[in-house]
C-alpha cells in the first residue's frame, strides 16, 4: 500500500480545483442555475476540462492526456462533491473515457482528453461492478445499434455516447455520435446531475472492443467510477459538516453559541469521526485503483461505508441548520439530493456488501 496522505502535487490540484469553483459555483450561482433549462455549466466545465485539465487528467500521455493517477482523479471528485457543481465530470471523465482507455480507442479518447467533447457511459447510473454485460442494446451484422438505455448520467449534454451491445458475435463496446440517438432528460431527483433515457434506432456506430475485451472494459469503468464516487461522496459529507459547524458556531440561543450545547457537540464529533472514517476508505481505493492492488476489495468497502455516511452527514446538515435548512433558498436540500442519488449510483451499499462478501469469502 502507498502512502495514502496527499501529496504536493495532489494539493496543488485541489487548490486550483477549489479557488475555481469557489469563484464560479458559489451556492449562489448554483441555487440560481439548478432548475433552468440549461442546469449545466457547460462555461465551467470547459474552464475544468481545458484549463485545469481535468478531462484528460487520468489518460496516458501517448493519448493525449497528461498520465496522472486515480489518485488525482479522486482529489478532483472530491472538490466537486464539495459544491456539488452540475458539470459532467463523472459520466465523461470517470465513466465514458475509461471505457475507452481501457478499450484503447484513441482517437475518441483523444478528443475527450482535450476537452473537445463530452461522453457519457450509456448505461443506467445504478449499475454496479460485477452486474454482468447488458442485453438492452442489440447490434445488427452491420453495426447499427438498437434498444433502449435508462437514467444515463450526464447523456443530455454528451457528445459521445459509449454504449455497450450485444453483437451477433458477443458482446461489444460501440461508440454512438449523440445525434444519432434520441436523447430524453428525465426529472432527476439530483438537480446538479441529471439523467436521461437514451434510444437507438439503427444507429450508426463504431466498433471500438469485442468479446471479453468489451466486458473487461465495461467492468473497468464501472469499477473506476464506483471508486472515485467514493471520494465525491467524501466532499459531500466534508461540506456538510463544515458547514453545520460553522452555522452553529454563530446561531445563538439562551445567550451562548448553539454548537456550545453538548448534545450538538456529540452529534458533530460522531459526523466528524465518520468523515475520518469515509476519506480513509476513499483514499484507499483510489490507491488501489492508481497501484491496482486489490480493486475490486477497495472499491467495496469504501461504497459500502461512504454511501451511508454522506446520507448521515447531509440529513443532520438540514437538521441542525434549523428552519433554514428545510428551505428551498439554502444549499443544504441539493447536498442530500446528491448523496441519496449517489448511494443508489453504480451500486447500493447493499448490493457492494455482498460483492464484498464473495471477494473475501464470507459465507452467504
Amino acid at each position: 500500500m502507498s502512502d495514502l496522505l496527499y501529496s504536493e502535487v495532489e494539493e496543488d490540484l485541489r487548490a486550483s480545483v477549489r479557488d475555481l469553483l469557489s469563484d464560479k459555483a458559489s451556492a449562489e450561482a448554483l441555487l440560481a442555475r439548478v432548475e433552468t433549462a440549461e442546469p449545466y455549466d457547460l462555461k465551467l466545465w470547459r474552464t475544468l476540462a481545458e484549463e485545469v485539465g481535468v478531462a484528460g487528467l487520468a489518460v496516458p500521455e501517448e493519448l493525449g492526456g497528461h498520465g496522472a493517477s486515480a489518485r488525482e482523479v479522486a482529489v478532483v471528485a472530491e472538490e466537486l462533491g464539495r459544491s456539488v457543481a452540475p458539470v459532467p465530470f463523472l459520466g465523461s471523465v470517470v465513466l465514458a473515457t475509461t471505457a475507452l482507455v481501457s478499450a484503447s480507442a484513441g482517437g475518441f479518447v483523444r478528443r475527450l482528453a482535450a476537452g473537445q467533447a463530452i461522453g457519457a457511459l450509456a448505461v443506467p447510473l445504478s449499475t454496479a461492478p460485477g452486474a454482468g454485460f447488458p442485453s438492452s442494446v442489440t447490434a445488427s451484422p452491420e453495426g447499427k445499434l438498437s434498444g433502449r438505455v435508462g437514467t444515463v448520467a450526464d447523456a443530455s449534454v454528451a457528445d459521445l455516447l459509449v454504449v455497450p451491445a450485444a453483437g451477433p458475435d458477443g458482446p461489444g463496446l460501440y461508440v454512438v455520435e449523440a445525434p444519432a440517438a434520441t436523447v430524453s432528460e428525465l426529472v432527476s431527483f439530483d438537480l446538479t446531475r441529471r439523467v436521461a433515457d437514451v434510444v437507438l434506432s439503427d444507429a450508426p456506430a463504431v466498433l471500438v472492443a469485442s468479446g471479453p475485451a468489451a466486458a473487461a472494459a465495461l467492468e473497468n469503468a464501472l469499477l473506476f467510477g464506483a471508486g472515485i464516487l467514493a471520494s465525491e461522496q467524501t466532499g459531500v459529507a466534508e461540506w456538510a459538516l463544515t458547514e453545520t459547524v460553522r452555522y452553529l458556531k454563530g446561531r445563538y440561543q439562551f445567550g451562548r453559541p448553539v454548537g456550545g450545547f453538548q448534545s450538538l457537540k456529540h452529534r458533530l464529533a460522531n459526523l466528524y469521526t465518520d468523515l475520518v472514517l469515509a476519506r480513509a476508505a476513499a483514499r484507499n481505493a483510489a490507491d488501489a485503483l492508481a497501484t491496482g492492488t486489490d480493486v475490486p476489495i477497495a472499491v467495496a468497502v469504501a461504497q459500502a461505508r461512504n454511501a451511508p455516511i454522506a446520507v448521515k452527514a447531509t440529513e443532520e446538515a438540514v437538521q441542525l441548520h434549523g428552519g433554514i435548512g428545510m428551505t428551498w433558498e439554502h444549499p443544504a436540500h441539493l447536498y442530500l439530493k446528491r448523496a441519496k442519488a449517489d448511494e443508489i449510483a453504480l451500486g447500493t451499499p447493499g448490493k457492494h456488501r455482498a460483492r464484498l462478501a464473495d471477494l473475501v469469502n464470507l459465507p452467504a
